[in-house]
């Protein structure tokens, strides 16, 4: 089976367009596959319209045709037949119409001046070519004359006539002196159009005895010389100063005219003293910024691509310290013939229409001739299949006699075009051009062109399978071009596999299999790094690939982008490059590059080279700019570039770029055009049409990119017809009747040319209507209307501008506006999954009926009834949609026990259709929530109340509430877990015959008849005996109690007079003084940094005490003594306690005392009290 790599639609060497008018279109002549078709012939080379030829050599006249049978070529010259055979100087060409001439042995060119013509003909028709007119190229000889010396003072004015003979093509003038040297000029002396030398006023270093005119004749490679002209200045006293006048043109008033398309060159030279300058003005309108050059120091006006537009009057001003003079030049810009739309080949079936369209423009307006096979149509043999109109011929029911070759002569008085088009009648079954079991290899990721050139009359119908069983392939994930080539935009490993490409005609059908491999990329896995080595050391750099492993890689290792140097210092192995004593010229950048037969990846990594110990260490820095840049080798679309390095300041350099301007589209915005190896000084650059060029180089080395060089010079390139079209075309109607087609219009550096204008195409794709065209400028929009809705197009853009059009561009498929959906989804069914869970089904949509893309199916649902109230109340709808085209889909997040209705919609790009029918459902009781609050209140000595609000969603009928409890000790130890069942009409509960002072808590949470719902948890303590507490005060009149507080306190004041000792370096502390400015008797607490004591606590139990609290006689602490309550610290309305006697809120994790209240006591327990409560 043969292999062969995947190939784009644009290689495929021989693919048929057939329709009723494309481009170009042939009958493939492969002798192996179509051998037995016939063509008429088709003019395919032949000698330019104007042909001027060198004397010297033989006379070569180009015609060449092809067609099936091949055809025979005959000759007229001036309109009579020529007998080739009665002339032995003249030959034919075997197989061919070129004409060749031999003058060299003998004859003259002369003789054979003249007006030619082929003809190609064969058994379907007859070809012509233009009429070529050839003419000898003559470059005369100057007349021989007198020259009398010229004397003239200093300042007046001077023209030195050039006058050369007339040759053929004209002659280029240039003025220089015997040295052949070109004589300076400036705003004061200049050349003007006609050649001749014009001086505004002369000066006495103009004085010399060889002012001389050469005319140069570029046919002929030869160059002819005036007498030398003697000039002689005297250097006198000046003329007086003179406003200007012109020397050329006279008058005030002069007219020009111009054909479409040429460079308009209009002229002003004026003399005065001073030197007068130049300007130019369009009195009716501006000057075209991009197409205005000014030439000769401002005294000729160029405009390029001149057209209609560009007519009108045009003023130069000649302008000097002493006045100023105006011409007015009245431009009228003509056009030979130009294409609209040149006729294009038919090839029919028999009883078939078609149609050839002739369309040209010009001013004034060409006329337009048809002839058949070289005949004037008026005069050729009548078809009743045809019938002329204009520029339009119409073929109605063709047979095989309408097969001709038929010409469009479109002309005026300034040029006329010709056109070949032949229709070709043939009744064909299709064939299938591709080679049968083709194998495309393809990496992963990438598009696959899988080709099917086929030909057939009618145009056969092309259709593409995979696998044997297969249905049709579709463009939702496929691009079906019409050159029958199926596209896979992004293949992916399950697109490998055979398929098989249909063609189908009235006549027959033809089909072909091809195979499909999809291949993993390459990639490297592990790059090479940069690297910095000192001279004479190793360096290695790596790099490891990862391949297919049907694939067999090449790795291949660079340096600079050339090969590695052949030394062998430069060791390579599989994944290595290796490079031992290392030198200076071994810095550079080395690229590891990995190819195999389907792709290829690189990597690379500079190698910088530095001295060991440099001494002294050299300045290394970025170079210094190139200089002396130079344009040379001139052509349309090249050009070739040479600089002058600058330093490069102790580090090589490793590559120049250069880079662009486009003046005449972006000024003063510089693009990248290319790189070159730091070794070159010169580079050959690929140049676009219409762009008037200047360029820069930057040098780069190791250490960075020099400043940019200055600019070269301009060059202005020729204009041509775009060779890309606008990207991102699309159809999208943005009503029900339009179509809107966008596009992204070029720039003007790819419009190639002036006139840019875009040709917009569009038809219906599944009717069989023709193109509809129209030619817009300036938009990236058209918008079609009184489309049918919703219909697929297809649409091109073809960009084009006064030159031509750019290639024709693919078809891509658009679609007018959408509109509402029209029928509602039918079917609606609802399956309750859960309480809150329910699954919708519905039958889908027919898809005429969506009238749009199928957005998907919207779900409006809402709860409209609470089974338990029974009552109604709206609530807002909620909306769930569900893509593409599913018929079911689920409603999560339903309320339990409550009744929901829902409706179906379907949706498109327009919006929403009609709503099914509402359909009710009703969701089954669930587990309720927790309640809404849990309070404990009126706590006493064995009791507690709770205090509850019902869950705020019960979810169905509540049955009870379960109340689970269970004692908390002084270890946070969990007690026994007591059970309660609560009547669920009850919000209010006692709980009886507790432990007093004890810690519980508490669990509480509702229930139905599903079960239990979430719980709500609470901790609360019983209240402490009175009697118990009265006992616990009596613990502070014992003595030992009293003897160790006194001892703490009389350690602390003795602390105390130290530290304020110590403060203040020996002075005394006015104790008494300090105690009686506080009327409170506390101390406040303070902090270590302050060279005081923090809070005390007893080591053993941790309970929190006071520093400096007093205890009166009666072992009590009354409120209105301190103000230091422990109560301050509590986390709720009372302070409380842990049954080990510790405070509770010194756990709540609060860091600022909050107010106490709803205090049931004017007392607080003491901190005696708290360490009593333990005894």
């Amino acid at each position: 089976m043969p292999k062969k790599k995947h190939f784009s639609a644009g290689r495929v060497p021989l693919i048929l367009f057939l329709c009723q008018m494309i481009s170009a279109l042939d009958v493939p002549l492969d002798s192996k596959l179509l051998g037995d078709l016939v063509q008429p012939p088709t003019i395919t080379q032949q000698s330019p319209k104007d042909y001027i030829i060198d004397p010297r050599e033989n006379i070569v006249i180009q015609c060449e045709a092809k067609g099936r049978p091949p055809p025979s070529f005959s000759w007229t010259r001036n309109g009579t037949h020529f007998d080739i055979d009665k002339d032995p100087l003249v030959t034919m060409k075997p197989g061919s119409g070129t004409l060749v001439i031999n003058i060299l042995s003998e004859g003259k060119a002369e003789t054979y001046e003249g007006v030619y013509q082929c003809t190609a003909r064969n058994e379907r028709g007859a070809a012509i070519s233009n009429n070529i007119v050839v003419r000898p190229s003559r470059s005369p000889l100057w007349t021989k004359e007198r020259l009398e010396p010229i004397t003239l003072r200093n300042g007046q004015s001077l023209v030195l006539p050039c006058r050369p003979p007339i040759g053929l093509p004209p002659a280029i003038i240039f003025w220089m002196d015997n040295s052949f040297q070109r004589l300076p000029q400036s705003e004061r002396v200049s050349q003007g159009l006609n050649g001749d030398l014009y001086f505004s006023n002369v000066l006495p270093e103009d004085t010399r005895e060889d002012y001389i005119c050469y005319a140069r004749f570029n046919h002929t490679q030869t160059i002819q010389q005036k007498q030398p002209i003697s000039l002689k200045v005297i250097s006198a006293k000046p003329s007086k100063e003179r406003p200007p006048t012109f020397l050329t043109p006279e008058g005030n008033e002069s007219l020009k005219e111009e054909l479409r398309g040429n460079v308009l060159s209009l002229e002003c030279i004026a003399e005065g003293l001073p030197t007068p300058v130049i300007y130019w003005i369009k009195e009716d309108g501006t000057l075209p910024v991009n197409r205005t050059f000014y030439r000769n120091f401002k005294k000729t006006l160029q405009i390029t691509q001149v057209s209609e537009a560009d007519s009108g009057n045009y003023q130069c001003i000649a302008k000097n310290t002493l006045g100023a003079v105006h011409h007015t030049i009245s431009v009228t810009v003509k056009a030979a013939p130009y294409w609209i739309s040149a006729p294009q080949n038919l090839v029919l079936s028999p009883g078939e229409n078609g149609t050839l369209i002739c369309r040209a423009n010009g001013n004034p307006k060409p006329r337009i001739g048809w002839l058949t096979n070289g005949v004037p149509v008026e005069i050729a043999p009548d078809d009743p299949s045809r019938k002329i109109d204009g520029d339009t011929i119409m073929f109605s029911n063709v047979q095989e006699r309408s097969s001709a070759v038929y010409q469009c002569n479109a002309s005026n008085e300034y040029g006329y075009l010709l056109a070949n088009a032949f229709v070709n009648v043939l009744a064909e079954p299709p064939r299938i051009l591709t080679s049968a079991n083709i194998l495309y290899q393809v990496i992963a990721n990438r598009p696959a062109l899988l080709d099917c050139a086929f030909f057939g009359s009618p145009l056969p119908t092309i259709e593409w399978f995979k696998g044997t069983k297969g249905r049709a392939l579709h463009e939702d994930i496929y691009v079906l071009h019409d050159n029958g080539t199926l596209e896979i935009p992004v293949a992916q490993k399950d697109s490998a596999g055979t398929y098989t490409c249909v063609a189908r005609n009235k006549l027959g059908m033809a089909k072909n299999e091809v195979h499909l491999e999809i291949k993993d990329p390459t990639r490297i896995i592990k790059q090479p790094e940069y690297a910095v080595v000192q001279r004479g050391s190793k360096v290695s750099f790596e790099c490891k690939v990862k391949h297919d492993d049907t694939l067999i890689p090449t790795i291949m290792w660079l340096k600079d982008n050339g090969e590695l140097p052949n030394d062998e210092r430069f060791s390579v192995d599989k994944d290595h490059l290796v490079v031992t004593d290392v030198s200076d010229d071994d810095g550079g950048t080395y690229t590891c590059a990995a190819n195999t037969t389907l792709d290829s990846v690189s990597a690379s990594a500079g190698l910088r080279v530095v001295a060991p110990t440099p001494t002294p260490a050299p300045i290394y820095d970025v170079p210094n700019p190139p200089f002396d840049l130079e344009l040379t080798n001139q052509l349309d679309k090249s050009v070739q570039l040479t600089w002058t390095p600058g330093d490069d300041n102790n580090s090589p350099i490793t590559k120049f770029i250069i880079e662009y301007e486009d003046a005449m589209h972006e000024a003063g915005i510089w693009h990248h055009q290319a790189e070159v190896s730091g070794t070159q000084t010169t580079a050959q650059l690929t140049l676009s049409p219409y762009v008037n060029y200047s360029f820069r180089v930057m040098a780069e080395n190791s250490i960075g990119r020099s400043v940019p060089s200055e600019a070269s010079e301009q060059y202005l390139t020729k204009a041509a017809e775009p060779d890309q079209n606008p990207t991102s075309v699309e159809g999208i109607g943005t009503e029900p009747d339009n179509l809107v087609i966008t596009w992204k219009p070029l720039n003007g550096f790819q419009s190639n040319g002036p006139g840019l204008q875009y040709k917009v195409s569009w038809r219906q794709k599944d009717g069989d209507d023709e193109w509809t065209s129209v030619v817009v400028a300036n938009v990236s929009k058209y918008i079609v209307s009184g489309t049918p809705t919703f219909v697929p197009y297809l649409i091109k853009v073809q960009a084009l501008n006064d030159v031509g059009f750019a290639p024709e561009p693919a078809a891509v498929m658009g679609h007018s506006g959408e509109d509402l959906p029209m029928v509602a989804p039918g079917n609606v069914r609802v399956n309750v999954v859960n309480s809150t869970l329910a699954e919708v089904h519905w039958d889908p949509v027919p898809l005429k009926s969506v009238r749009g893309h199928l957005q998907g199916y919207r779900i409006y649902y809402w709860k409209a009834q609470s089974s338990s109230k029974r009552n109604r109340r709206h609530i807002e709808k909620k909306i769930l949609t569900f893509q593409g085209s599913k018929t079911h889909g689920m409603l999560p997040g339903l309320q339990p026990y409550s009744h929901y209705t829902l409706n179906v919609r379907v949706v498109n790009g327009k919006g929403e259709g009609p709503a099914s029918t509402d359909r009710a459902f009703h969701t089954p009781e669930g587990v309720p929530s927790a309640p809404s609050s849990l309070k404990i209140v009126n706590p006493t000595l064995d009791s507690l109340t709770l205090e509850w609000d019902p869950p705020s969603h019960p979810n169905g009928v509540l049955t009870e509430y379960t109340l689970r409890y269970q004692p908390i000790n002084s270890t946070h130890e969990l007690g026994p877990l007591v059970d309660l069942k609560i009547p669920a009409n009850k919000t209010r509960w006692t709980l009886k015959h507790l432990n007093f002072s004890t810690r519980y808590k508490f669990y509480f949470y509702a229930q139905t008849s599903v079960g239990s719902g979430s719980q709500i948890t609470e901790e609360a303590i019983t209240t402490v005996d009175e009697a118990m507490a009265s006992r616990q005060v009596d613990i502070a009149t014992q003595g030992w109690f009293i003897g160790l507080m006194c001892a703490v306190a009389l350690l602390i004041l003795i602390l105390l007079i130290v530290c304020f000792i110590r403060r203040n370096k020996g002075g005394k502390y006015p104790v008494k003084e300090k105690e009686d400015a506080h009327a409170d008797p506390e101390i406040q607490p303070m902090k270590e940094d302050d060279g005081t004591f923090g809070e005390y606590s007893d080591a053993e139990d941790h309970k929190p005490l006071k520093k400096g609290s007093r205890t009166p006689s009666d072992r009590t602490v009354k409120k209105e003594d301190s103000d230091d309550s422990l109560v301050d610290y509590g986390e709720g309305v009372n302070g409380q306690f842990n049954e080990d006697g510790s405070f509770i809120g010194q756990y709540s994790g609060k860091k600022e005392k909050e107010p106490a209240e709803g205090n049931e006591s004017s007392e607080a327990p003491s901190p005696v009290n708290a360490m009593n409560s333990f005894v």
